[in-house]
C-alpha cells in the first residue's frame, strides 16, 4: 500500500482571475477553469464584447463570472483590477497572467517607446498582477496558484521580436523567483509556454488547427487554445501541488527542431520579419 499524500493548505480552487480572457488562450483557460467549478474573473483591454462572450460561456458551467477592463500600459494603477475582482469573487485562489502583446520589427529599427510598451504589458503587468494576487492568497492562508503564460520565446529567440522575447524570458525567470519566495505560503508558480496556437494573435481565429499544415513542427500542425488551457487547468488543481518553478512547453515539438531544421534551410530569408 502506498503512503498517503501529505496534507497541503491548497484545496480545490474556487476563484480565479484570468487576464486577457476576451479571446484566444485566455478565453479557453477561463472556460476550462469554469468547467472545473471555479468562479472566474475576466479581464480585457479593448474587446468588451469578447469578454462578455467569455463570461457567458463561463456562466453556462453554473459558476460566477466578473468582468473588468485592464490596460497594462497604465501601470501600476491598472493592477488594482486584481483587487477589485478578488473583492467581487470573495477571494482569489488562481491567477493566470495571459494578457500580452508583441511586435514584428527588428531591434535596430525599433524606437524606445515600442520596446518599453511591450515590456510594460508582458513583464511589468504580469509582475504587478502576480504581486497583487499573492497578497490576497497569503492573507487568506489557503495557498494558491500563479500561472504565467509565456511563449516558446521564453526559451528560444525570434527575429523581429526582441522586446517580446526579452519579456517572456524575463517572465520565465520571474516565475522561478516567485516559486522560491512564495513556497512558504503554499503558493506554486509555474509558466506555460505555447508555440504557434490558432488564435486571433496568430491571425487564425476560428481556424481548426488540424486543417493547417506545419511541416516544420513534429506534430505537423499549430495547436488549439484548448490544448494550452488543459495544461493550465491541471496546474491549478491540487494534483499539481508539488509542481512549482517549472515551464511547460506546449508547442507540438517546435523547439526541438533547431539542429534538424537548420540543416534544411536553403537561403537567408529567415532573417526577414
Amino acid at each position: 500500500m502506498s503512503a498517503p499524500l501529505p496534507q497541503d493548505r491548497v484545496g480545490a480552487p474556487m476563484r480565479a482571475v484570468v487576464t486577457g480572457a476576451d479571446s484566444g488562450i485566455g478565453k479557453a483557460v477561463a472556460v476550462a477553469l469554469a468547467g472545473g467549478g471555479v468562479d472566474v474573473g475576466i479581464t480585457f483591454h479593448t474587446d468588451a464584447d469578447g469578454a462578455e462572450a467569455t463570461a457567458r460561456e463561463v456562466r453556462e458551467h453554473g459558476v460566477r463570472a466578473a468582468v473588468r477592463q485592464l490596460d497594462l500600459t497604465d501601470l501600476p494603477t491598472a493592477a488594482s483590477v486584481v483587487d477589485e475582482l478578488a473583492a467581487e469573487l470573495g477571494g482569489i485562489d488562481v491567477l493566470v497572467n495571459c494578457a500580452g502583446t508583441g511586435t514584428a520589427q527588428k531591434a535596430m529599427d525599433m524606437d524606445f517607446d515600442t520596446w518599453r510598451s511591450v515590456l510594460s504589458v508582458d513583464l511589468d503587468g504580469a509582475f504587478l498582477c502576480a504581486q497583487r494576487a499573492a497578497k490576497h492568497m497569503i492573507e487568506a492562508g489557503r495557498g494558491g496558484r500563479i500561472i504565467n503564460i509565456t511563449s516558446v520565446h521564453e526559451h528560444q529567440p525570434r527575429v523581429g521580436a526582441a522586446p517580446y522575447c526579452a519579456a517572456k524570458a524575463g517572465l520565465g525567470a520571474l516565475t522561478k523567483v516567485l516559486a522560491l519566495e512564495l513556497a512558504e505560503h503554499a503558493i506554486t508558480v509555474n509558466s506555460v509556454a505555447p508555440g504557434e496556437i490558432s488564435t486571433p494573435m496568430t491571425g487564425q481565429e476560428d481556424v481548426d488547427p488540424r486543417t493547417v499544415a506545419r511541416p516544420g513542427v513534429p506534430l505537423g500542425r499549430p495547436g488549439h487554445a484548448g490544448e494550452v488551457a488543459s495544461v493550465v487547468a491541471f496546474l491549478a488543481t491540487p494534483a499539481a501541488g508539488y509542481v512549482t518553478g517549472a515551464s511547460f512547453v506546449v508547442d507540438g515539438g517546435m523547439t526541438l527542431m533547431g539542429p534538424q531544421a537548420s540543416q534544411l534551410l536553403t537561403d537567408r530569408s529567415w532573417l526577414r520579419t
